[in-house]
């Protein structure tokens, strides 16, 4: 199961590094200028970096790992992001039926 949230800012190497950072102290993470993957004992969080904003990318073997890892996930980065005016992140679940293209959503939601 997979689940997306984007963060809007300018700031987005800078949160994706420091979450990236935090985590490398207990597991194998692997991070450049743009992009993390982040192995997580509930599933895999990565991240991608852009002018604009940040698009975390979560998987998880059934929901309730998933929920989990979305709350975990957000949790960490907002305390990195308090700067930020946003309260809680807001994820998209995809279901079995196909993944998520954080690019393309940013596509699709600018034509709405």
């Amino acid at each position: 199961m997979q689940s997306h949230a984007r963060l809007n800012t300018d700031q987005a190497v800078r949160y994706m590094t420091q979450l990236a950072k935090h985590w490398s102290h207990k597991f194998e993470v692997s991070y450049d200028d743009i992009s993390a993957l982040i192995p997580l004992p509930l599933g895999t969080c990565s991240m991608l970096a852009d002018p604009e904003g940040l698009d975390i990318t979560i998987e998880a073997a059934d929901l309730e790992g998933l929920a989990r890892l979305e709350d975990v996930v957000a949790e960490h980065l907002l305390r990195f992001a308090f700067r930020e005016p946003v309260a809680r992140l807001a994820w998209t679940r995809a279901w079995e039926a196909g993944r998520i293209d954080p690019p393309a959503l940013r596509i699709n939601r600018a034509s709405l």
